[in-house]
């Protein structure tokens, strides 16, 4: 099924019970009784007196009483060997959890921020690209990057589980970013899912796969995006996958407020087309060569920045973007290179 609702948790059973969400629950039935009966939502929903006689039965010791022991956990828990240490000792072998790369090389001052020069297009991207899209959640195949790196590490599909239970182990999530199956990268034609062209080459890819042969070769990269960038939830690996694909800058029409935040957490640089100019009336097909100067002067919010596109005939057009790093702060945490080079710069300051 290609199209996705929200709904609450009695609801999600109801439908579940029905089979079909193409119901009116306020009239059609979820199903029948014993005796072929029809059974609607309101037979099974409670009354307002069933809630509070339930209600009623949850009393204040309750609460006191589990949280009293929950540090206390149960004979699994208290068997669990814990090492003496004062940081955690990660382990190579978990697939679940791994040590995360954003403070490799972390200087105790921030580098100078350089202007981007000649970056290629990792993916080019239609209207209300979700955080889904961008970073799923759900289940992945075997012949996925996350999927074959997991069976390199002794997992086997079963096994898999989904990307949100894997979300503590950077490789997978890096593997997982841009992989949603229905997103649609405009630089292939009819292709749906995570894949892109690798310009020097022509060959279509994984969008991982390609972003790593792009850093091999100190390419830096950009997304091209429409309108509503990054609609949905807040989903914090969205921004970190991105910042980790090698992602510079992203370029869109507009942005979802959140998501564009997070961004600058990360590092990213969220930069906005102005009106009436976008990956269309530029005629972009993702193989052009992209240049965006003004970062390495002083980051300021709002800030007028200029892109320059080189095309596969050696011309060029340039335009205007404006900077999405909106506040002070934000601007901040940006030349620290995101909000956790930020802060933990700021507890060395003030040790």
């Amino acid at each position: 099924m290609k199209t996705n609702w929200l709904a609450s948790p009695p609801l999600v059973v109801a439908y579940a019970l029905a089979g079909n969400v193409r119901l009116d629950l306020s009239k059609d039935p979820l199903g029948n009784d014993k005796d072929g009966n029809p059974v609607y939502l309101k037979d099974l929903w409670p009354s307002q007196q069933e809630i509070a006689e339930a209600v009623e039965k949850v009393k204040t010791d309750m609460f006191r009483k589990e949280y009293a022991e929950v540090f206390d956990g149960d004979a699994t828990w208290k068997s669990i060997k814990v090492p003496e240490s004062k940081v955690y000792e990660w382990s190579d072998k978990s697939t679940y959890i791994q040590h995360p790369p954003f403070f490799e090389g972390l200087k105790e001052e921030p580098d100078a921020i350089d202007d981007i020069k000649d970056a290629s297009i990792l993916a080019l991207l239609g209207d209300s690209v979700t955080t889904d899209h961008i970073s799923p959640a759900g289940s992945f195949k075997a012949d996925t990057p996350a999927g074959k790196y997991l069976q390199e590490h002794g997992v086997e599909p079963k096994d898999f589980n989904s990307y949100g239970s894997r979300r503590g182990n950077h490789e997978v999530m890096m593997r997982g970013t841009f992989a949603n199956v229905r997103i649609r990268n405009e630089m292939l034609d009819g292709v749906e899912g995570g894949f892109t062209k690798f310009v020097p080459t022509g060959e279509q890819m994984a969008i991982y796969d390609a972003a790593m042969k792009y850093q091999e070769q100190g390419t830096p990269l950009v997304v091209i995006a429409g309108k509503e960038y990054g609609t949905g939830s807040s989903r914090d690996w969205a921004a970190k996958g991105t910042r980790l694909l090698g992602v510079k800058a992203v370029v869109a029409e507009s942005y979802e407020r959140i998501h564009r935040s997070n961004l600058i957490g990360m590092g990213v640089m969220p930069l906005q087309f102005p009106e009436g100019t976008d990956r269309k009336s530029l005629k972009l097909t993702g193989e052009e060569a992209i240049s965006i100067e003004g970062l390495s002067g002083e980051i300021k919010p709002g800030q007028t920045l200029t892109m320059t596109v080189k095309y596969k005939d050696g011309s060029t057009e340039t335009c205007e973007l404006k900077s999405r790093i909106d506040t002070a702060n934000e601007a901040v945490y940006f030349k620290h290179g995101g909000i956790l080079h930020y802060v933990v710069r700021e507890m060395l300051r003030t040790a």
